[in-house]
């Protein structure tokens, strides 16, 4: 994905599209490069992962290995929970753009790729930056040597949460695909979570992060049911918590349906559960906290601009 500065000057320029609708002219385009964003976002994550995993091999320090070191092993895992749930996210994505250009794509199949695309870009973007500057910290004072080679992976995964929209601009994208589509895209994303997670149902060491994903799942629909009866105002503020948890209750379903295959591992039966001790519906949780109520937007800048606030 090439970015660059440039200088047109009396270059002639030729009118595209109606005024206003550039960005709907190019939507299409847009589905193809905020995958290409997270596919980006998911080869980051496994490469820093796979190098401090080799360097815990190698590594000495208070008289043993990194890797044998619980506290830092408990840290390469969450590592790589995060980085398998990136990457099923990615290629469930994958998945539903190549039924929709090959035309077997269902309406489900539509809304889910619709729905999922601004979702995966906004966390897989900003969780690459996170799992990479975790895995440059693993590596000591040698993570920030220029020489290794590793600062400049974590200044490539800057830009992942950047291009092809910022997460507030995809959050509030998030937005207009539920209210464009009538409430079908989330109709769509509830249906196939619950399918997923009765395919596994029968998996009795599942039962666990099902569960979870169930209940992450109810206070997801409740949220959706109070928050269609509030003001425009109220569903912008919680847009980014809201992208959130479509992402991680979607990777959770993802991952206990990966568990669920007849040749999955024990590891992937552990990825789930470890997945899935986390709290999977920010939204709703800030919701009762009465994180969105309408006086949090003057509140929020009163505080940047150090301004009196009203008791």
């Amino acid at each position: 994905m090439p970015t660059a500065e440039l200088l047109l000057d009396g270059l002639p320029a030729y009118r595209l599209s109606e005024e206003g609708r550039g960005v709907a002219s190019i939507a299409n385009m847009l589905t193809i490069t905020r995958i290409h964003n997270s596919v980006s976002a998911a080869a980051a994550m496994r490469r820093v992962v796979q190098l401090a995993r080799d360097y815990a091999t190698r590594r000495t320090a208070f008289g043993k290995l990194l890797k044998d070191h619980p506290l830092h092993m408990q840290t390469l895992a969450r590592m790589e929970v995060e980085t398998r749930a990136a990457f099923l996210l990615v290629m469930d994505v994958c998945r539903l753009l190549g039924r929709e250009e090959s035309g077997l794509a269902s309406q489900l199949d539509v809304h889910l790729l619709r729905l999922l695309t601004p979702v995966v870009k906004l966390y897989t973007g900003k969780q690459a930056v996170a799992v990479v500057s975790e895995g440059l910290e693993s590596f000591g004072g040698q993570g920030y040597i220029e020489d290794t080679g590793l600062p400049g992976i974590l200044r490539d995964a800057q830009v992942l949460s950047i291009w092809e929209g910022t997460t507030n601009v995809l959050s509030l994208d998030v937005l207009r695909c539920v209210a464009r589509s009538s409430g079908m895209v989330l109709h769509a994303y509830f249906t196939h979570i619950k399918a997923l997670l009765a395919g596994a149902s029968g998996v009795s060491s599942l039962a666990p992060p099902v569960k979870a994903v169930g209940d992450a799942l109810s206070e997801l629909e409740q949220f959706v049911q109070i928050a269609a009866s509030r003001s425009p105002s109220y569903l912008e503020l919680a847009a980014r918590d809201l992208g959130y948890s479509l992402a991680c209750i979607y990777a959770g379903a993802l991952l206990i349906d990966h568990a669920s295959w007849k040749d999955a591992s024990s590891h992937d039966k552990h990825a789930a559960l470890r997945w899935c001790e986390q709290e999977l519906c920010l939204v709703a949780s800030k919701q009762k906290r009465g994180c969105y109520d309408s006086s949090t937007a003057s509140l929020d800048a009163a505080l940047v601009f150090d301004q009196l606030i009203q008791d």
